[in-house]
């Protein structure tokens, strides 16, 4: 195998990761799970990263590929031969799990038709890929890192199949970051036998039943040596609301084993001081920001908007769909434009929402631009230009795309429920500290009024340019988040190693 030089190791971190922000990305977790490892090894500790080598990885980006392993993973009641594939990103080792069928003609989660019928499969043979791998790696990691339902069976399969064996895997300890509770892996009870788990765990309580169904997400949510959310806020509601997507029971009982901890933004990519895609770069630091006026005319002039540099212009990306908070939203969509305020949504979503748009875009020619999917470059300039980032979602899993825009100098808005309020301040309970407007109430009412309130400090240039100044000061670098991811592997350690029998 090819020498990458590690620094001196602390804790030994293994990811196992569905996406990866060089190699293959879907959603906002591909950045997580690379910026995340990057941090730590900087800190000093060794970290591998274990990814499906999906149809859709840019190969090309990792360079000459070594064959590392060749692996006969247990499969039903047969064995499946799987390559382990290793190349380098800038520095990260990648343990590329590969299988023609199940990964390498296909992409991560599904296509155009859905999610694959064989997700089950797909992810029992990745979950004991990766821990399989680690004896012919010789790599013996601290703390296994999993990210969301697609590693879910990873904890369990190692209680079941490791421990008790002389094997790198029995090792480490667990750590399974839900970062999508909404995507849970849910499957028929039939594939129990098919996935190699023995029926008296498909039960409720420490099992992987939920609704009568085989749940991969919970599978991790029970056996995992500790469990990550997003935020102290977060785990707080995994325990005291009913915010659990059926999983309350399981988080109440392990209520003192989850960890909020807050993500980082990668300021290298998201940075108004030097991005290449903006009109004018600009930072905290210019005392006006008018390089941000310049950004929001340029936008205004490529989407065909109304020129007015005193327009409040509001900017709502994400999904459209209910879980992004469209139910509430598009009710309130036109009152919000009758206030002279300009909105531009991008985002994918179902023909008929997109359709509605469209009607309402018409309707206010001018003032409102729908933009159909994601796309990187736009967003970027989206963000440099907006005054305000409307997030209406009843939840948020992350806080990225808030703190992206706060550096951006963009005022965010949302529901003050939703998980971002250890994110923001509102603005109205603290005029002097205040970094974003919070709605109390899940209602098209409520969030009108925050928008009215948004509009009110907006009237007062001075004001605005404070607060927006005030925004893009606040650091959600990965380098603190990284500190405290290494506290809680620490914890895992700590919980993980053998007692030892007084004499």
């Amino acid at each position: 195998m090819g020498h990458n030089p590690q620094p001196p190791s602390d804790v030994k971190i293994a990811f196992a990761t569905p996406e990866l922000q060089s190699l293959v990305r879907r959603t906002q977790l591909s950045e997580i799970a690379e910026q995340l490892p990057r941090t730590l090894q900087a800190l000093g500790h060794e970290v591998r990263i274990f990814l499906p080598h999906s149809k859709d990885l840019d190969s090309v980006s990792l360079g000459p590929l070594e064959e590392s392993a060749l692996l006969r993973i247990r499969d039903g009641q047969g064995r499946t031969p799987v390559t382990i594939r290793t190349g380098y990103v800038a520095g990260l080792t990648i343990h590329l799990i590969d299988h023609e069928h199940l990964f390498r003609s296909r992409h991560p989660y599904g296509d155009e038709s859905g999610p694959y019928a064989d997700n089950w499969r797909r992810f029992a043979i990745f979950a004991r890929a990766v821990l399989d791998g680690f004896g012919p790696l010789a790599f013996t990691p601290d703390v296994i890192h999993c990210f969301d339902w697609t590693t879910g069976l990873i904890p369990l399969v190692q209680k079941l199949e490791y421990k008790d064996r002389d094997h790198p895997a029995a090792k480490p300890g667990t750590f399974l970051a839900i970062q999508n509770l909404a995507m849970q892996g849910s499957f028929e009870r039939e594939i129990l036998p098919k996935i190699g788990l023995p029926h008296e765990y498909f039960r409720a309580i420490e099992g992987v039943e939920l609704g009568s169904r085989v749940n991969y997400l919970k599978a991790g949510a029970e056996f995992a040596t500790l469990l990550g959310a997003g935020s102290p806020s977060r785990a707080k509601r995994f325990v005291d609301e009913d915010r659990g997507d059926g999983m309350t029971d399981t988080f109440r009982r392990r209520k003192d084993d989850i960890i909020g901890v807050q993500n980082g933004i990668d300021y290298r990519t998201w940075n108004p001081a030097n991005d290449p895609l903006l009109a004018q770069n600009y930072s905290f630091e210019d005392k006006e920001i008018a390089g941000k006026r310049k950004c929001k005319t340029a936008l205004q002039e490529g989407m065909k908007l109304e020129n007015g540099p005193r327009t409040p212009l509001l900017a709502v990306i994400g999904r459209f769909d209910a879980d992004s908070g469209f139910e509430i939203l598009t009710g309130s969509l036109t009152p919000i434009l009758e206030r002279g305020v300009q909105v531009v949504l991008m985002g994918p979503g179902p023909s008929e929402i997109i359709e509605r748009l469209h009607t309402i875009e018409q309707t206010f020619v001018g003032r409102c631009r729908v933009v159909e999917g994601y796309d990187v470059a736009t967003a970027h300039t989206l963000l440099a230009a907006a005054d305000m980032l409307l997030l209406p979602g009843h939840y948020h899993a992350t806080n990225a795309l808030a703190a992206i825009a706060m550096r951006y100098g963009v005022v965010p808005m949302a529901y003050a429920h939703s998980g971002l309020e250890d994110t923001l301040v509102d603005l109205t309970a603290s005029p002097k500290k205040g970094t974003g407007l919070l709605f109390d109430s899940y209602e098209a009412a409520s969030l009108e009024d925050a928008i009215d309130r948004g509009r009110a400090v907006y009237k007062k240039a001075t004001d605005w340019r404070t607060v927006a100044k005030r925004c893009m000061e606040q650091d959600f670098s990965w380098a603190e988040s990284g500190r405290e991811y290494v506290k809680a592997y620490k914890r895992v350690v700590k919980l993980t190693k053998p007692v030892r029998k007084k004499k």
